[in-house]
């Protein structure tokens, strides 16, 4: 005897079924257009080996002439008397290309810096908005980890979004005070805590929304832990985002729209 199920229960049912396999096909979807924006970051030296230097990950922002990084990932000293330059470096059609870049403003409290690149612009991203990120949701992140022995292939990250707490925390005696956690203390910022593990080469990379492609923050873990980690060996499992709202001003205080 056939049985009469409800309209409303089966797409419930259906709407369950499939929301899995509708995320992953977002995402798929969506990487085509996210990674020609990401890049990598570093240093071209025409009389070294290897020629290239890769720090980090940066991502296009504005009309795609202009790179979003991690302040700590651009190089500190370059030997401009034999040629190195700054540089980012551009995966396209299997190909990777050397593009010249030139800081255009940094700031050091969030520990960012924008670049602006020669050549043709690429793909940008957009920025998402601070009011819109929600913890516990899903996002994610593309760049370059351990670029250095891996090659310039953008890997993807899934990361949860565990906390927005700010980057404070208080030492346990006046002894440990140092003039950066003063500062910190007088004019703290929140940051995004993830469930995931970022790697050597990761800082810089965009962290987004896996529906829109909207940028909500930055990759960062040097900077809210003090001193670099060595990820590889011991890893905490937890990451830290610089929100894209520090991104904003910066391109703003440049004069540029985000």
């Amino acid at each position: 005897m056939p049985v009469n199920i409800p309209r409303v229960l089966v797409s419930a049912a259906l709407a369950l079924l499939l929301s899995p396999i509708a995320a992953r096909a977002d995402i798929v979807g969506l990487l085509p257009r996210i990674k020609p924006a990401v890049v990598g970051v570093g240093s071209l030296h025409p009389l070294a080996t290897p020629r290239i230097r890769l720090h980090g990950t940066g991502f296009a922002v504005a009309d795609g002439q202009y790179v979003i990084t991690n302040a700590h990932v651009l190089p500190t000293m370059l030997e401009t008397e034999k040629g190195e330059d700054l540089a980012v470096f551009v995966r396209d059609l299997g190909q990777v290309s050397a593009r010249r870049a030139h800081r255009l403003a940094t700031d050091p409290e969030h520990d960012l810096a924008l670049l602006r690149i020669e050549g043709p612009a690429l793909p940008a991203l957009r920025l998402g908005h601070f009011k819109d990120v929600r913890e516990g949701q899903t996002y994610y992140f593309t760049g370059y980890p351990v670029g250095a022995a891996l090659g310039l292939y953008p890997a993807t990250h899934r990361a949860g979004l565990a906390a927005i707490a700010p980057i404070y925390s208080p030492p346990g005696s006046a002894r440990q005070l140092t003039p950066k956690l003063i500062r910190q203390a007088a004019d703290p910022f929140l940051m995004f805590q993830l469930d995931a593990v970022a790697y050597p080469g990761n800082s810089g990379s965009p962290l987004y929304d896996g529906d829109t492609g909207e940028v909500i923050g930055v990759i960062n873990a040097v900077f809210v832990k003090g001193a670099k980690e060595n990820a590889l060996k011991d890893p905490t499992g937890i990451t830290y985002a610089i929100p894209a709202k520090y991104v904003r001003a910066l391109m703003e205080q440049a004069g540029l729209k985000p």
